[in-house]
Order: C-alpha cells, then structure tokens, then sequence
C-alpha cells in the first residue's frame, strides 16, 4: 500500500467519493441492463414463439385441408368418372398406330424444348431415348397435347382440344377446363390422374410426364411414382399420403412436393389422384406474403421449414429481399457454386440451402424452445423452433431475427445508461473536487509555488493568511526560496562567467560538448579550408611602445578578425602572438568554404589597411589558405587547448610563411575550386614538409 503515501490528501478526498458514488452507479446501472436485457430476451422470445406457433398453426391447417380436399376429390363421382373415362379413351389409343411424323415430331420436341431446359438444371448428357414414351397411346398424347401443342413451354394447360377427333380428346374437351379451374382456385400446380398400372391418363399442365408410366417409364424413381405405389399399395379409403420435395425431373429438377388419394369405383381401385403443391403458397404462408415487419420480424426476421435433410423446405426471406447479397453471404460461407447457380436459377432455397443449425438439431429431436444461436449465415439470431405436426412429412418450424436486431433497444438503453452514469460521475466528481479543494486550498498554494521555484521562478513567494500550521508552512517555505534565490544568483553569475570563458578559448560546439563532461574529444574532419595567418611588421613596432599598448592594438586587430571571421561562419582554433589561424567547415560543413575563407582573407587585408590608415601603423600581412582533411581535438590534461593539425594544417603554414606581405597565397586545390570566380597568379612551388614541393598561386588583388 505504498503508492497511497504518493496520492495527494485532495486526491484521496475525491478518490473516496467517487468510489463511494461510483459504486452505486455501477450497481444500479448493471442492475438495470441485465434487467432490461432479461425482460427484452423474453418479449423477443415470446413474440419469435407467437409468429412461429401462428406460421406452425397456418401451415398445419393447410395441410389438413389439403389433404381433407384431395380425400373429398377422389370420392366425387366426377372425379371418378373423369378417371375411369380417361382409362378407357387411353386403352382404345393403344390400338392406333403411330406414324413416324408423330415420333420424329416428339423427338424433336424433346431435343429442342425438354432435354436442354433439363440439363441446364441437372448437368450431364441424357439421351433423349430414355424419356421418350414407348407406349402408342402415350406417344399420341404426347404429340397431341406437347410436341404439336402451338402453347409455349408453361402454357400447354390452355389447350382443350387438339381436334384430332379422338374419344380421348372429347373427355380431355370436357373434363379438362373443370380440373384446370380446381388448380387455379385451389392453388395447386398440377393435378394427375393415374390409372391402376402407374400411368399417368391425365394432367393439368402437361409436363413430360403426362402419360408415362410410374413403374417403367422414366420417372419411376420420382417422389411421385413412389407416392403412387405407397397409394395403390395401402388399398384403403379415405385414406391420402405426403410426400416429402424432391428434384422432379418433368420439372426441370425444380422442387416438387406430392399429396394423392386413391379412386374407388365402389370397391374397385380404378386409380389415383394426385396433386403438385404449390411451393408459392407455402412461402406465401412462411413470409406472410412477404411483409415480414407487418408480421413482427422486424428487417433481420423470418420463419422457415427445414427437412429431416437439413435443407429448406420453404424460400428464404434474404433470398427474397437481396438474390446477389445472399449469394456472396454463402459464397462467404464455402457453398459450392453449382448450389448457389441452382438456388439463382429456381428462385428458391428449397432443397437447396442447408441448414445445420443448433435449433434444427433440437426440434428434429422432437424439442421446442428458444436459443441464441449462429444460423445458416452465421449470424448471431434470437431462434424460437419446434417439430411440426405433418402426417408423412418430418418437418421443423423456425422464427428468428438477427441479434443485432432484436438487442437494438437495450443497446440503446445501456447507451443511455452510459450517458446518464458519465454525467452523474461527472456530477459527482466536480462537488468532490469542490469540497476537495477548499479543504486543502493552501496546500495546493504551497504546491504551485514550490513547482514555480523548481521551474526556475525563484521570485514565487507564498501569500498565506492563515494562522494555522499551513500559516506556519507558508513563511518557513518562503524562508528557504530566499535563500535558494541568493545560492542560484551566484552559481549563475559563475556559470555565465565559465562560458564567456569556454566559448573565448574553444568554438561554440567544442565548448557545450566540454560543458556536458567531455574531456577526450577528437575526431577526423574532412573537406575543411583552413586560414593561416601572421602580421608583420608587429616586432618593429613593439620596440616602441609599452606592452599595454602592444596588447590593446593586437587585441584590437583580433577582435577585428574575429567580428569578420564571425560573419562568414569561421571558427578561430588560436592566436600565437600575431599568427591567427582559423577553420572553416569544421563544426559547421559548408559546401562553399573555399570561397569563405578566401573572403575572410580580403577583409583582413582590407582591416590591416584600415588600421594603418588609422593609426598611421606600417603593419602588413601575410596570408595562406589551403583546404582538405584535419584532425582536431582537446590536447592536454589540467591545462588543455583546443587545436587542429595535419599535412592540411602544414600547407597553410608554408603558404602564409612563402606569402609575401600584403598578399594572399592559396594551395593548388583551393585555386582548382576558385579559379572561376577569382584571378591567380602562379607563384614558384612552396615545400610543405622540407621535402614535397606543392604549386603556390597568389590571389590577384
């Protein structure tokens, strides 16, 4: 507990009450979102479970009456007559003989209209002899109510009559506008009549399997040819069968689902009525006609069937509402291509979108309930779910709504809670930091003061009136930053006189690095142009004057240089007697230093002038620059000097020694430089070692 002795007394007092009222705030408010996310889990739940029993009663209703309609249709006397009538015109049919037009005519139909529309749907090759009919009643029909049929694709239904003169066409005549008006009023899409061997004798729509046979033909693996064995098989009245969708074939392989019932002629069986439901309808009732807000489900809603296959039994509403959105969500999702193209190409989810869902699992297990589950998108969604009761079909019911959704207005509430508990904590805070703040008011005064004194402000005194220990506080503080005012006057006054003295003695930059502690600082520096330097003339003039006067003039005429040597950023390495050397680029690198320190040169020329002009002095000056690499560095222990050196450092030497008075003498790499901008002389060669001999070059002035 240490770091409490660290926290301010104001600190603890706000600290206290904060914690105090924080607490509550946290409390309340965390009481008050699980209760609201409670009470709207359960209003959610409840209405998800309200639309899914509604959609469950609906869809089992429709079942029911289905099922109580076809049962009542295969006992009308019509229906039985229509049955044993179309029996009896196909048996004759059988006798006739089919001319090759007729087969060529169907062939044709097949190859052109049927077997592509299929294998845009199934894929493979299919030969066209496998779906053709064999029969001759059935390859008449065929050719009469399809191939030769002048209705497109989808609209076969509207023919009554080919006018062939047949029996079988003068009860197709006669019974067939009644049937087509069952289908429309009573939504079915299709209706069969089947006769006791499996062949279908009659149809509404006219797919190519009218007037095959369930149990040769080609679609005797169908739903529907097994539904019409199951049928025929059960040989029972009032009695009707379910059959779950499959691909149907006739279809192009589009989903398909069948009720049928058999057709007695008092106690014979003389057939079998089926019908083709309607997949329109059942979506109708899942999505209520697709108004899914005006049912409760808000824009993320839906209630739909799913199969024991774990495969939609009813169009999914985001397939409704966005086709291409809800491609790329199961694209997302690693669904092949070919599902998602057949999904595109029926319009419809149904045998087509997989469901695996942890509700699905429970209500095929015969449960009902509710869950926050992941579903067939992968979204988080409220779900209510249960098995539907459908004889012959293994059905679940699911209504569910994005969790996003549904969690919308307690997202809301806790915002708001988030809101109201910030302001009450600001609330708060700013009365506990009132309250805070007069208790300790004249130690904050204390504090400011004393944080003005280590800022450097040593003229901060505290102004407390109180008579108390903070009283007592504020005079014994004010003591001691008097006395600290006078120690730091003195140290900076010794301060500033030591850096007067560095900065006199070293360059500005070799100075600070000796201020900050350094003490072996040497370094190799390149491209630098050194001015070397001595006055003469200087002796003679000493022999007449005193050694004050020699001294005021020298330092007169360095300070002099040192002013010009300033100005063209030269820094000055030392001055022994009346030699001044100087660098240029050496702290500071200069892409024209040749050039400044060729001007540097021409003011101490001009200054010498002006200085004899002055005085009437007879001093002159000699000058040589040269330019490359040096190395320089603090040289000595107790007393150090800051200087430079090298085969550079050399040349200049012998270039200001081989000057001749009042002029200026510059190396071979310096004239190489400069020769553009100013005019040399060539001068005899200089030794700059005693033994290498370089070209001199005398600056034309």
């Amino acid at each position: 507990m240490r770091w409490l002795n660290h926290i301010s007394i104001k600190s603890k007092l706000i600290v206290m009450l904060l914690a105090v009222s924080g607490c509550s705030i946290l409390v309340t408010a965390y009481v008050g979102y699980q209760s609201g996310q409670s009470n709207l889990n359960k209003r959610v739940f409840n209405q998800l479970t309200s639309i899914r029993a509604s959609k469950a009663y609906q869809i089992e209703s429709y079942f029911k009456n289905i099922r109580n309609h076809t049962e009542t249709l295969s006992e009308d006397p019509s229906i039985i007559a229509a049955m044993r009538s179309f029996t009896d015109a196909y048996q004759i049919l059988q006798t006739e003989k089919v001319t090759n037009p007729i087969n060529t005519k169907i062939k044709q139909y097949y190859n052109q209209e049927f077997l592509p529309r299929l294998i845009q749907s199934t894929g493979g090759s299919p030969l066209v002899e496998s779906y053709t009919p064999k029969a001759a009643a059935s390859q008449y029909l065929q050719y009469h109510y399809i191939a030769a049929n002048p209705n497109p694709v989808g609209k076969k239904q509207q023919l009554s009559d080919p006018k062939d003169g047949s029996d079988y066409s003068k009860v197709h005549k006669f019974y067939h506008p009644i049937f087509r008006n069952i289908i429309k009023k009573f939504g079915y899409y299709d209706m069969f009549l089947i006769d006791p061997n499996g062949t279908v004798v009659y149809t509404v729509f006219k797919e190519t399997d009218f007037t095959t046979n369930f149990q040769t033909g080609p679609y005797k693996n169908s739903n529907l040819a097994k539904l019409n064995r199951l049928v025929q098989n059960a040989k029972e009245r009032d009695y009707s069968k379910l059959v779950d969708f499959e691909a149907y074939s006739p279809s192009y392989d589009a989903p398909a689902a069948f009720i049928a019932a058999p057709i007695y002629e008092n106690s014979q069986l003389i057939g079998v009525l089926a019908f083709q439901l309607p997949v329109d309808e059942i979506n109708n009732v899942m999505t209520g006609n697709r108004k899914w807000e005006a049912d409760g489900l808000g824009k993320s809603g839906e209630t739909y069937l799913v199969g024991r296959d774990f495969l939609m039994r009813s169009v999914s509403r985001f397939l409704e509402q966005d086709p291409k959105g809800y491609g790329e969500i199961l694209r997302s999702l690693g669904v092949k291509e070919s599902v998602i193209s057949r999904i595109n190409q029926y319009k419809s989810s149904i045998l087509q979108q997989p469901v695996r869902t942890k509700a699905v699992e429970e209500a095929l297990a015969g449960k009902e309930g509710t869950q926050i589950i992941k579903d067939y998108r992968s979204i988080p969604v409220l779900s209510s779910y249960a098995p539907l009761q459908l004889e012959g079909l293994d059905w679940v019911i699911l209504s569910e709504i994005d969790l996003a959704e549904a969690y919308a207005p307690i997202y809301s509430f806790a915002k708001q809670i988030l809101i109201y508990a910030t302001l009450l904590s600001l609330l708060v805070t700013l009365i506990a930091m009132g309250l805070a703040y007069w208790f300790v008011q004249p130690i904050n005064q204390l504090i400011a003061n004393a944080r003005k004194v280590a800022a450097g402000e040593l003229d901060a005194i505290a102004t407390l009136k109180n008579e108390d220990e903070f009283g007592e506080l504020a005079k014994s503080f004010n003591a001691m930053v008097r006395s600290l005012r006078t120690q730091t006057n003195l140290v900076k006054e010794k301060s500033q006189e030591n850096d007067q003295l560095l900065l006199s003695v070293f360059p500005s930059s070799i100075a600070k690095r000796l201020k900050k502690g350094e003490r072996n600082i040497a370094e190799d520096v390149s491209n630098v142009a050194v001015i070397f330097s001595n006055l003469t003339g200087f002796s003679k003039l000493s022999e007449t004057l005193t050694a004050y006067e020699i001294v005021s003039i020298l330092n007169d005429l360095v300070a002099a240089f040192d002013e010009s040597a300033e100005r063209y950023g030269i820094e000055k390495i030392k001055t022994i007697g009346d030699s001044y050397l100087g660098v240029c680029g050496l702290s500071i690198p200069y892409l024209d230093h040749d050039k400044r320190v060729l001007d540097l040169a021409l003011d101490m020329l001009s200054i010498v002038r002006r200085f004899n002009h002055e005085r009437e002095f007879e001093l002159n000056i000699r000058i040589g620059i040269n330019s490359g690499d040096v190395v320089a560095g603090i040289v000595g222990r107790n007393k150090f000097i800051y200087d430079v050196w090298g085969d550079t450092i050399n040349l200049a030497s012998a270039l200001r020694a081989a000057c001749p008075p009042g002029m200026i003498l510059v190396s071979q790499e310096v004239h190489r430089r400069l020769q553009d901008i100013y005019q040399f002389e060539a001068m005899p060669d200089v030794e700059s070692d005693g033994k290498t001999k370089v070209q001199a070059w005398r600056l034309a002035t």
